[in-house]
């Protein structure tokens, strides 16, 4: 090699983009995005997403084979400006091994032909609806697509997808970099406060002198007010959060009568009366309120754990901070358990165990059941008196809350389920009510009460009834006919069968479909019937007809 060739050859591989295209500066980017992918809020959970923005379309691709290698083949994806074509190598292979055009085309058709399962061949020509479906599925579905590799591809424009996470390994400046920045500072649900920027290339020089003059630097093309809040010191904004969220769940709090146990968190998020269905009612915003703002301060620590010290906090205050969230953590599971809470809150509590596994080491209350598909009430139809033991330990602790826990359930039991069997659910809690009346009288003590509770909700849970139901009523919906109060068993019957033999496919919801059910009950029914609208609902309310 002459030394007009090795100086040649010194200046191409010595640039900066092939500096930090090397494998191992590679390597620690990836497992440092490996780490925050199993460690950081929304991430952790798959319900955010993040962009690494890579110098060359080359480094692109290095960085998705070692994701692949790592295990993250299908969940994350390359788009560029790169559209693979056999041209485009025609004359890189030296004999010396892949070149850098020979790697990046074969990593690209690899990358199509696993994302079609096709040929490689044939996938390579699918560049356009690859970008399409990966685009959407990141967007829809972050819990699939983690993670886009991108070098100027979707970081401007009004289409760009948003994410939480931004990572940064080229070198960029004003309107580029300001756009950029806004794909992980807009808020896409209650769980993002902000986005994260880390920053591979130190654009921003030092954080504080960023911070203290946005107009120096890489963001020197706008004026200070245009981007006035842009950015901000991680430290400082965690800190600042973490206190705001201590004082808002502090101050929900606040009006819980004393000692503050179980049973008067109870009181006070659910009902001050036993059962009381409109209390439960009422209390529903408070304690909305309540899983909300527990999930705020969990993920306000989870953001500040590793860094408390240096946020300005002692060890000892550090330790009395995660004591308070433990704290919170349970009253909420307690309360949510005391109301019967079956709503979806994962809105609200993303990640939020995990968060509370990692930082807070809370003894978090015993799973009862799935709330989405079971409850209390089916637990004690399972384990009778024993379902009582699987109660959280702070509402075993406290008889009244356990009974308060029971009854709330079966209210709440009552009341969701009144329309499939209007009659059948009137008499169950007229029975409730005689319960509750014997023991505001002082005519039970607190075993019989209870031991009434439990017999109650067993029967509620497993439908039983005092009602004495011909052979024909084998299911709940020809039960709940019966108990309609039809002249005669006769109509009921003909009743079932004009649904069964009529209703559409789908049929709920559909105003069309709807309209054929109630013609077909209307020909079923005597000419003189005049509860047709509310029979009409009944049927609606049953799964059976569904």
């Amino acid at each position: 090699m002459t030394d007009l060739s090795r100086a040649e050859l010194k200046k191409r591989w010595g640039t900066m983009q092939k500096v930090v295209s090397a494998e191992p500066r590679a390597k620690q980017i990836v497992n440092d995005i490996l780490l925050d992918m199993e460690t950081k809020p929304r991430l952790s959970d798959g319900r955010g997403n993040a962009m690494l923005v890579g110098a060359s379309i080359y480094q692109a691709c290095k960085f998705y084979e070692l994701f692949c290698q790592a295990g993250f083949k299908g969940k994350c994806a390359i788009i560029t400006s790169y559209e693979p074509q056999v041209g485009d190598i025609a004359k890189e292979d030296s004999g010396h091994g892949a070149t850098e055009r020979l790697r990046q085309y074969d990593i690209y058709r690899q990358m199509l032909a696993d994302h079609f399962n096709q040929p490689a061949d044939k996938a390579m020509a699918k560049v356009e609806q690859f970008e399409k479906e990966v685009k959407e599925t990141f967007i829809k579905k972050p819990g699939q697509m983690r993670l886009l590799i991108v070098v100027d591809k979707l970081l401007t424009g009004f289409d760009a997808p948003l994410a939480t996470y931004l990572y940064i390994d080229k070198k960029m400046r004003d309107h580029g970099l300001f756009q950029a920045i806004c794909r992980v500072n807009r808020l896409d649900g209650d769980d993002k406060d902000y986005g994260y920027i880390v920053d591979y290339q130190d654009l921003f020089n030092s954080l504080s002198d960023a911070i203290t003059d946005y107009t120096s630097g890489a963001l020197d093309g706008y004026e200070k007010t245009d981007i006035q809040g842009l950015l901000a010191d991680r430290i400082d904004k965690a800190r600042d959060d973490l206190e705001e969220a201590l004082e808002r769940i502090r101050a929900l709090c606040e009006p819980v009568a004393p000692p503050k146990n179980t049973r008067q968190y109870q009181q006070y998020f659910c009902a001050q009366d036993q059962g009381n269905a409109e209390q439960l009612k009422a209390n529903e915003p408070k304690r909305v309120e309540l899983y909300k703002s527990v999930a705020a301060v969990v993920r306000a620590f989870g953001a500040l754990a590793n860094d408390m010290g240096a946020a300005g906090y002692s060890v000892a205050e550090t330790e009395a901070i995660r004591a308070e969230i433990a704290h919170y953590a349970n009253v909420r599971d307690e309360v949510k358990l005391g109301a019967g809470e079956d709503v979806d809150f994962k809105q609200y509590e993303a990640g939020m165990r995990f968060l509370l596994d990692t930082y807070i080491n809370a003894s978090p209350s015993e799973v009862v059941s799935n709330f989405q598909d079971t409850g209390l009430i089916q637990l004690i139809v399972e384990l009778g008196a024993g379902a009582i033991d699987k109660l959280p330990e702070g509402i075993k602790r406290a008889p009244e809350a356990v009974a308060e826990t029971i009854t709330n359930n079966i209210r709440k039991v009552l009341i969701d389920e009144h329309a499939m069997n209007p009659k059948y659910y009137d008499r169950m809690s007229e029975l409730l009510d005689a319960i509750l009346e014997q023991r505001r009288q002082g005519a039970l003590d607190y075993q019989d009460y209870l031991a009434k509770l439990v017999a109650h909700a067993g029967k509620l849970g497993s439908g039983e009834s005092d009602t004495h139901y011909p052979e024909w009523a084998d299911n709940g919906a020809k039960k709940a006919l019966v108990d309609f109060g039809f002249p005669s068993l006769g109509v009921a019957i003909e009743v079932d069968a004009a649904v069964m033999n009529n209703k559409p496919d789908n049929w709920i919801g559909s105003s069309m479909k709807e309209r054929v059910v109630k013609r077909a009950l209307v020909h079923a029914l005597p000419t003189d019937f005049g509860r047709l609208n509310e029979l009409f609902d009944l049927v609606k309310a049953r799964r059976e007809y569904h």
